[in-house]
């Protein structure tokens, strides 16, 4: 009997929406039955990526995130902490708004095991090392400070400590690191989701409680990677013509800026059932031969950005 196709997964940043449309589209794959041979993430991605990898209940989860309380993931310091970091130390010492123990220990919580090793199939997180100036594929180790360094958006929260070094959200370096697994795993198809913020309605965010920080993650989410058309969803192939199948899909989401988790939920149904939508038809497609089956990729000019794709770190 033939081998099944194996499927990775990428999950981009997107911030507080990105945790939870990540979630919608995780529960549409388990609904189509299209399983997971190996995952990547980068900050939000890298969050709800190892927590589905360590074989956590998605329906729980997506029970923690429609009622969470934002304390257990966003502490940020008292303004009078704030002011006198500022104005009397000068900002001396002073690296994030706020720590990462309380998001560190909230996904510890959520984990089924607590190292990569354990997890039910590869997972890789993207986070940047401050110190020598590059990105990190974190595949080793506990999984909780890793998740978190790479979602550790840079003056919101204090880079995270991991022997020596430290790490910050990887996505000042990529949205969505497909080169981590794409090459890495025997992958016969890729899909991406992506689900940074392409609009941003910036009179809502100037108007909002945390207007900085909604100004630096549309920064941080800024770029427009090659994978990705003015379509909802796109087929390309592995740029280092290993043959694998690239499907990237981009929903339409409602906005959530951070820290706001209501309307999350709203979020996550959207994905969920755009995922959906627009697999169901090439379902068949994925779980027989992506590589024959799938439709060919569109050129630039097509529809396509005329940017070229680097090539995988295989």
């Amino acid at each position: 009997m033939a081998e099944s196709p194996r499927i990775g997964v990428v999950l981009s940043s997107g911030g507080i929406r990105g945790v939870y449309a990540h979630t919608g589209f995780l529960l549409a794959l388990a609904r189509l039955e299209i399983p997971i041979a190996a995952a990547a993430g980068c900050s939000a991605g890298a969050v709800v990526g190892g927590i589905a990898a360590s074989g956590a209940d998605l329906h729980a989860w997506s029970d923690v995130l429609a009622r969470v309380d934002r304390r257990r993931f966003w502490t940020p310091d008292s303004l009078a902490y704030f002011l006198w970091q500022v104005v009397v130390r000068r900002g001396r010492g002073y690296t994030g708004v706020s720590g990462a123990e309380a998001p560190m220990e909230f996904c510890r919580s959520q984990l089924a095991v607590q190292t990569f090793e354990e997890c039910r199939y590869p997972f890789h997180a993207l986070a940047v090392n401050l110190g020598r100036g590059r990105k990190v594929m974190f595949s080793h180790g506990e999984l909780a400070p890793r998740m978190v360094a790479s979602a550790a958006m840079p003056l919101l929260y204090r880079p995270v400590e991991i022997d020596g070094d430290w790490y910050c959200d990887g996505a000042l370096v990529d949205l969505a690191p497909m080169d981590a697994i794409c090459c890495q795993h025997g992958l016969d198809a890729l899909i991406i989701h992506h689900v940074a913020t392409r609009h941003a309605d910036m009179r809502r965010i100037f108007q909002s409680r945390w207007s900085m920080l909604g100004i630096l993650e549309r920064l941080l989410q800024r770029q427009r990677p090659w994978y990705l058309s003015e379509e909802r969803l796109t087929f390309n192939r592995c740029p280092c013509h290993c043959g694998a199948a690239v499907v990237a899909i981009e929903p339409s989401l409602p906005e959530l800026p951070w820290p706001v988790t209501e309307g999350g939920p709203q979020v996550q149904a959207a994905a969920m059932e755009q995922t959906e939508l627009l697999l169901r038809p090439y379902r068949e497609a994925l779980l027989s031969d992506p590589r024959g089956r799938l439709p060919a990729p569109r050129k630039a000019g097509d529809g396509l950005p005329d940017t070229k794709a680097p090539a995988c770190s295989a």
